[in-house]
């Protein structure tokens, strides 16, 4: 008993830390045996379990849809990208126009869940990339962050499946993304420091010379007002 006090002790602390060990998501081998359907009936069923245990009455008008309510948005919407059937065709084009500089991206608004707490992560994700040849439509890296932005994630990771992702579509390992962002773990639990945010860059390629990561960082000190 004393040793598996000491074990969940130790993963409480280690979330707190925001510590990550892969840049995969991770994720069981039949994640996706179950269909759907199955998972709301199945989720719905135990956050009933959870708002009964907290002692709240489910037959209240206003509680009564919650477990459903919660369910299909945990499988349809914030966790919708664990589905790899979900992932955004990137469809890539000729770079007809033979644009050689950086190409950037900012404020990509970005909304994800912490795996440690599941509670929201919200911020602005910066990506870029220097062409190798092909170029991607702009509307879909936007996309690429949202799918992996809607799991349970740790920022680190998210930026590091983030550039990974666009290095497979563009074939160049010329990628680059900053995300700034607010987690409620830490803004509305434990310290409850409202005013903090978490930076996290991943550079590849042409992006690990100074010379190029300043650049990038530079345009996205440019402001945006239109």
């Amino acid at each position: 008993m004393e040793l598996e006090k000491d074990f969940f002790s130790q993963q409480d602390t280690m979330g707190d830390d925001h510590l990550s060990g892969s840049a995969h998501t991770p994720l069981r081998d039949d994640a996706f045996a179950m269909s759907d359907p199955e998972k709301i009936a199945l989720i719905e069923e135990k956050v009933g379990d959870i708002l009964y245990t907290l002692g709240m009455d489910l037959t209240d008008d206003s509680l009564k849809g919650t477990p459903k309510r919660v369910a299909k948005m945990f499988v349809n919407e914030i966790f919708s990208g664990l589905h790899p059937d979900r992932k955004p065709k990137a469809s890539t084009f000729e770079n007809k126009y033979k644009y050689g500089e950086i190409l950037v991206e900012k404020n990509i608004t970005l909304y994800s869940t912490c795996e440690h707490h599941l509670l929201p992560i919200v911020g602005k994700a910066h990506v870029a990339y220097i062409s190798n040849g092909n170029v991607v439509g702009l509307s879909k890296m936007n996309r690429i962050v949202q799918y992996y932005a809607q799991r349970p994630q740790v920022q680190e990771r998210l930026t590091i499946q983030i550039v990974r992702e666009l290095q497979q579509v563009l074939n160049t390992k010329d990628v680059a993304c900053v995300i700034d962002a607010k987690h409620l773990c830490v803004n509305a639990r434990g310290i409850s420091d409202i005013t903090s945010s978490t930076v996290t860059g991943e550079f590849g390629g042409a992006f690990q010379q100074p010379d190029k990561k300043q650049e990038f960082l530079d345009y996205i000190k440019l402001p945006t007002e239109f």
